[in-house]
């Protein structure tokens, strides 16, 4: 019955408005834009939104519509913003803290919220490697071509005392990420709860969004140490 009534109303308000055409268009199109809106069932509380753009006030409704919905921005920060929100984490684990890690892609922390869910099994599908366990001196060879191979710009988070400070196996067999890593992020603890590996994620994407730079070794100075290819 409801929309009976409104079809009616809008007929009136369509024959009305057929009358005025050619002395108020404005009035037209507002009439036209009203109708369409009782035809579709919602009550009618006053002048809508887009029959303000229409009328008289066009140019200052026009001006408030942008200033309410229209962002500016820079290209780097828009860069950075979609890099800091769209890490590829390296599938990757050294100890222990590898088992905290995996919890953070569970259903209780669920990273996926960030945009983070997307463990890659190959370096070169990964600008993120997270170093969680201890490392020996004859993994870090390895994991600095892991990561020598990954995509630019890249960053890396040292998770857990071990890998950040060798921890409780402070021996000549352990070797801190810094000294073969640029590491971007120290995430503490023996081992650190998923709660910190999040909270380091979430530090390292406020580190991307306000400095963008292009890949660490313009960060660190490191310009011309690629790995040469072998026989070159």
């Amino acid at each position: 019955m409801e929309v009976r009534r409104g079809a009616a109303r809008a007929s009136a308000a369509f024959a009305g408005a057929g009358a005025t055409r050619a002395s108020e268009p404005p009035a037209l199109a507002v009439t036209g834009l009203t109708a369409e809106q009782m035809l579709r069932g919602n009550a009618l509380a006053g002048a809508n939104r887009p029959a303000h753009l229409r009328g008289t006030d066009l140019d200052d409704a026009l001006e408030r519509e942008v200033h309410e919905r229209v962002l500016t921005t820079t290209l780097e920060k828009a860069v950075a913003w979609a890099r800091s929100n769209s890490f590829f984490p390296l599938a990757f684990g050294l100890a222990c803290c590898a088992m905290e890690q995996f919890q953070t892609a569970g259903p209780r922390m669920d990273i996926a919220r960030f945009g983070y869910e997307a463990f890659r099994a190959s370096p070169r599908q990964a600008d993120l490697i997270i170093l969680a366990g201890r490392v020996s001196i004859k993994m870090a060879p390895i994991i600095r071509r892991l990561y020598d191979q990954m995509l630019e710009p890249k960053w890396a988070i040292s998770m857990g005392a071990c890998c950040s400070t060798m921890g409780v196996f402070n021996n000549y067999a352990l070797v801190p990420a810094d000294k073969f890593l640029p590491v971007d992020v120290h995430v503490p603890g023996c081992p650190p709860r998923p709660e910190a590996l999040m909270h380091g994620v979430l530090k390292l994407r406020k580190l991307v969004q306000d400095d963008p730079d292009a890949g660490w070794r313009e960060r660190y100075g490191a310009v011309g140490t690629e790995e040469a290819p072998a026989g070159a």
